[in-house]
Formats: structure tokens, C-alpha cells, sequence
């Protein structure tokens, strides 16, 4: 069982930063991927970006040269620094584990976190 917790959220402007942080409730490296992913009101759940243990990671196009996902083994810690961020990029962003592969498919995932709001003005 993998317990996450997000926070970082938060209102900024269109092209600020905010980096994300997800407190894994056991050791991160042993969760398989990681990932995160962001869903508005009505709308599927949609892949941000993915990291496995080794370090790998995979981005949303939508994303790609903004955000960095990365990971404190340390810490039990997933991060998502977002950078240049847009007026779409307001949703609910959302941590999740335990996938067995690198995938921005939800359905790869087995546990998930409550979400932090970002919106970002323009």
C-alpha cells in the first residue's frame, strides 16, 4: 500500500513557476513509475509527465520544455517543477505509483493521491 500526498498548489500568473511535491508514504524507488497527471471538472484524467526508478521520464507534448518531473529517494519525495506556466495549465494535478512501466496511461496506476489545485491567470 502506497500512500501519496500532494501539495504545492496554488494561483500564480501565466508565466510563473510552482513546483509540485508528492509525499510518498514508503520508499518512492520501490513504488515502480511515478507519475503525474492533471484532470479538470469533467474531463479524463490526462498524463503530465512519468519517471521510473532508474531515472527515465516521459512528457506530455503539451508540457514537454516546461515542466521537469523529477524524484528524492531520500525523501520519498516526487516533485514537478512547472515552469512558464499557461492559462491551460489550471487544473487539478494528482500523484500517482506503482506502474509497471513508463506510461501516461492512468490505467497503469494502482494508487493515487488527493490533488492540488493550480490556476494560473493571464
Amino acid at each position: 500500500q502506497v500512500h501519496l500526498v500532494e501539495s504545492g498548489g496554488g494561483s500564480v500568473q501565466a508565466g510563473d513557476a510552482l513546483r509540485l511535491s508528492c509525499a510518498a508514504s514508503k520508499s518512492s524507488y520501490s513504488s515502480g513509475c511515478m507519475g503525474w497527471f492533471r484532470q479538470a471538472p469533467g474531463k479524463e484524467r490526462e498524463g503530465v509527465a512519468t519517471i521510473d526508478s532508474g531515472g527515465t521520464t516521459s512528457y506530455a507534448d503539451s508540457v514537454k520544455g516546461r515542466f521537469t518531473i523529477s524524484k528524492d529517494n531520500t525523501k520519498n519525495t516526487l516533485y514537478l517543477q512547472m515552469n512558464s506556466l499557461k492559462p491551460e495549465d489550471t487544473t487539478m494535478y494528482i500523484c500517482a505509483a506503482e506502474a509497471q512501466v513508463l506510461s501516461l496511461d492512468q490505467r497503469d496506476y494502482h494508487y493515487w493521491g488527493q490533488g492540488t489545485q493550480v490556476t494560473v491567470s493571464s
